[in-house]
């Protein structure tokens, strides 16, 4: 008996071999797609991720720097929570052991100056002081020409800080000094370069404390940089304490899967961009 109409779902139109990617087609989308993938992980992964920059081009795209800030960062947590695991009894000679160990293994913190921050005949340029909450940083840089000197002295009230003093201009970046637990600091700071110099603080202690900076000598502008201010002059991002706010890029490599085994020609590439997580 001839049913019409039944068997209607199996009557819809199939491609032809014709319309079907070849062997050749695959092979070539998947290489196209496997060379995107891997110019991507060199020149905006690792650079913006792990401050690896074998190309020089996360340097022009002003990634490298965000994935040395995510590095500090995270060797500064690491280190606050080893300093704050709680430590097991032991006997008295493993005691002795188990403290040099800790001792040899955390970085020398720098001795605490002389409360005042400054001698009494010093006639400073410029005064700033601020308050950090807890888990708060902030920023101050000097615009200097290469070779400026500026003396400086700056005092913790309340607590102690960890701080950077750095240098950044466009495609270069130093660090000069790396301190923690420090309540109060003192020198001349001279500029390596034409560009931006000065100093990243932390407060990462459970109370707020009071910085106050004292300067002088060859600079021409000094200012608290802002979000506004990165926008227009690129400083070092500041970053909450929580490790959800470290910068990152997000890659979409799984993109790049979609093309490929669709047998275009041309696979359009995975796109990226920084964010906050």
């Amino acid at each position: 008996m001839n049913t019409p109409g039944i068997f209607n779902i199996y009557n819809s139109d199939s491609p032809t071999r014709a319309e079907l990617p070849s062997s050749k087609q695959l092979l070539r989308s998947t290489i196209l797609a496997a060379v995107a993938a891997v110019v991507l992980l060199v020149a905006v992964v690792l650079p913006a991720e792990y401050g690896v920059d074998p190309t020089g081009i996360g340097r022009v795209l002003r990634m490298t720097e965000m994935g040395e800030i995510k590095q500090q960062l995270a060797a500064e947590a690491a280190a606050d929570a080893a300093a704050a695991a709680p430590s097991a009894p032991t006997q008295a000679s493993g005691s002795a052991v188990g403290m040099a160990s800790a001792n040899a293994a955390q970085p020398a913190e720098k001795p605490a100056a002389p409360a005042a921050a400054a001698a009494p005949h010093v006639v400073w340029r410029d005064e700033m002081p601020f308050t950090l909450t807890p888990g708060e940083g902030t920023e101050i840089k000097l615009k200097m020409a290469e070779g400026g000197k500026a003396q400086y002295a700056w005092v913790v009230e309340g607590g102690a800080v960890n701080f950077d003093t750095h240098g950044d201009a466009p495609g270069k970046s130093i660090s000069y000094e790396k301190g923690r637990g420090v309540t109060a600091d003192e020198g001349v700071l001279e500029a390596a370069f034409t560009g931006n110099h000065g100093w990243y603080w932390r407060n990462r202690g459970n109370a707020d404390v009071k910085l106050v900076l004292r300067t002088r000598g060859d600079y021409t502008n000094i200012q608290r940089m802002t979000i506004r201010t990165y926008l227009g002059t690129h400083p070092r991002r500041f970053q909450p304490r929580s490790s959800n706010a470290l910068l990152t890029t997000l890659t979409l490599l799984s993109a790049m899967a979609a093309p490929a085994t669709t047998g275009l020609s041309r696979p359009a590439t995975a796109s990226g961009m920084p964010i906050t997580l």
